[in-house]
């Protein structure tokens, strides 16, 4: 996926949501948002909008001189955490478990404050639940985790990796290995080795960092020990948009589950905006 010229007011709004979090003065607000022109300016419109995301983040990072979204992620794990019995029950209780803590994951999945300034997370869930994702390669997912013994598992934002613990929990109960990562230092709201301590997936398995601050999962960023781990990764399962628009050409074989939650990547899915995805991505970087 790249830049595209409707991404660039997109740039600007994410910018003001993660400038409001910490300030309501307008003039704090105005000079921060030209800081940031820049970073725009100089987008690389051949490569996915993650890039751009990045160093707009980091810039106001730098300017704020804190990390705008550590209120709201510790008040969504709690939030999520409230929510976990009911979940775990229903996933437990459910004909396929797995099925149901796929479709949970990708609920979670609406739990993104770099896009949202608000979200319905009862309502996403029941949708979920009630409906198969719009794209549904659920029974290639169920064969592939049938065939390997290891999973790497990309998390992509707090709150949301609460939701993760319930898909992450089933397949420890089917007896996999699962490695998961998150990210190697605060950007928007994804999560960190904080966020997994938090939300009790350090319990679970293992849980590694990416050694990076980039948005979704850009490889080059990353570290040397984590990009051996992705290379030698049985299977990945990767968790939200922004690990789609950064790996879905890699020659690797994923499973994309996540929301498409804005216009230019609905459009190049051709879906309608907010649909569900469980998307199966084959090492020849073909979408499936």
């Amino acid at each position: 996926m790249k830049v595209h010229p409707d991404c660039f007011p997109c740039f600007l709004r994410q910018a003001l949501i993660a400038i409001r979090l910490v300030t309501k003065d307008a003039s704090v607000q105005e000079r921060i948002l030209k800081s940031i022109l820049p970073d725009i300016q100089q987008a690389d419109t051949s490569r996915p909008p993650a890039y751009t995301t990045t160093f707009i983040h980091r810039t106001i990072r730098m300017l704020l001189d804190t990390d705008p979204f550590r209120e709201i992620k510790g008040r969504y794990n709690r939030i999520a955490l409230d929510m976990y019995p009911s979940l775990k029950h229903i996933t437990e209780s459910a004909n396929d478990p797995l099925l149901t803590a796929s479709r949970l994951a990708i609920a979670g999945n609406v739990i993104d404050f770099g896009i949202f300034k608000s979200v319905d997370i009862e309502g996403t869930v029941r949708k979920a639940l009630e409906n198969p994702p719009e794209v549904n390669d659920y029974n290639e997912f169920k064969n592939a985790i049938s065939s390997t013994d290891e999973i790497l598992y990309l998390t992509d934002n707090s709150g949301e990796i609460v939701f993760d613990r319930l898909l992450i929990e089933t397949l420890v109960a089917s007896g996999k290995t699962v490695r998961a990562a998150v990210k190697g230092s605060p950007v928007i709201n994804d999560a960190t080795m904080e966020d997994a301590r938090e939300s009790g997936i350090t319990e679970i398995c293992e849980v590694i960092d990416n050694g990076s601050d980039g948005v979704g999962t850009i490889l080059e960023w990353t570290s040397t020990e984590f990009q051996k781990t992705f290379t030698d990764a049985k299977l990945v399962i990767s968790k939200g948009q922004g690990n789609f628009e950064t790996l879905e050409d890699t020659e690797k074989d994923i499973f994309f589950l996540f929301q498409s939650k804005c216009g230019v990547v609905s459009q190049e899915l051709d879906l309608p905006k907010g649909s569900m995805l469980l998307k199966k991505q084959q090492a020849s970087g073909n979408l499936l």
